[in-house]
Order: structure tokens, then C-alpha cells, then sequence
């Protein structure tokens, strides 16, 4: 493994080639989401960094829950909003939100803006993790080798 750089320009990083691990059919539901995977690049391995542009109309993620990993949001630019268990909250740039482990509180980031959104996402890499997705017929566990393993609820792989 070559040598991790000292510091980057977080934007020049280019997006992640493959915008989603989801099915074909759950996949345009977040529409034109980009991810920069920002803490790759220094070789972490206990938490993730990635930097994410949402433009109008795009989502962070299905609505979802971590049994076992945290996740953090920092708002940068724009004005998402956040939907969870509790219903709807607006965010804007310097306001941020996490989401505890096994709390089973579904989230998700929608731009209903016509400016594009732009975040920081933190979250831990803890092995075993599974994700509920409360709206769509989709499950998902991170196997020994850190890639997610998607299934439909009943369990029939995609």
C-alpha cells in the first residue's frame, strides 16, 4: 500500500464509481447522490469519512437503522431534510445530527431545495452490522470483508 497522503482537497477527490450497492429497483430512489470517500484515502480503518453532494431532488440513502454502527452529519451547504421516526426536520449549513446504534431510528437526508446539498458523513465500521429498511424490501449485513450483503426481507439475494 503506497504511502496515505498528509491532507487533500476533499471536493478534487473523485466520486465514488459505483453510486450504490442497492438493487436497480431502490437505487433511483436516491437519485443523483455523489460520495467522495474521503477517509480511504488515509487508510482508516475504524471509521468512515465521506464527503456527499445531494442535488435537488436527490437522497442520501433509503430511510434506514444501524444495529451496530454510529453515523454523524455535518451540513455544509444547503438545506436537506432530515426524516427519521420522528417525522421531518429541516436542516441547514452548520447544523449536524447523529444516529446511535441500535436505536432502530430509520433515517434519511431528501434535497427538496433547488440548491444542492452538501455534507460530511461519519460513520464506524463496526463488523456484524445490519440495517433494517422500515420502507423498502430490503435488508443488508456487512460481511467479514467490510461489503454489505444485500437481500430482499425474506432473504432471497439479489
Amino acid at each position: 500500500m503506497s504511502k496515505p497522503p498528509v491532507a487533500i482537497l476533499a471536493a478534487a477527490v473523485p466520486p465514488r464509481a459505483r453510486a450504490t450497492g442497492y438493487p436497480p429497483d431502490l437505487a433511483m430512489k436516491i437519485g443523483g447522490r455523489e460520495k467522495r470517500v474521503l477517509g480511504d484515502l488515509f487508510g482508516l480503518a475504524n471509521f468512515g469519512v465521506n464527503l456527499t453532494r445531494l442535488p435537488p431532488g436527490a437522497a442520501s440513502s433509503l430511510r434506514h437503522a444501524h444495529t451496530t454502527q454510529d453515523e454523524f452529519i455535518y451540513i455544509l451547504e444547503g438545506e436537506p431534510v432530515l426524516l427519521t421516526d420522528a417525522g421531518e426536520t429541516p436542516l441547514a449549513p452548520g447544523m449536524c445530527a447523529g444516529f446511535r446504534a441500535g436505536s432502530g431510528d430509520a433515517h434519511r437526508l431528501v434535497n427538496r431545495g433547488t440548491q444542492e446539498v452538501v455534507y460530511l458523513e461519519v460513520g464506524d465500521r463496526s463488523p456484524g452490522d445490519a440495517v433494517t429498511y422500515p420502507e423498502d424490501d430490503l435488508a443488508a449485513v456487512m460481511g467479514e470483508d467490510g461489503r454489505w450483503r444485500y437481500t430482499r426481507k425474506d432473504g432471497t439475494p439479489l
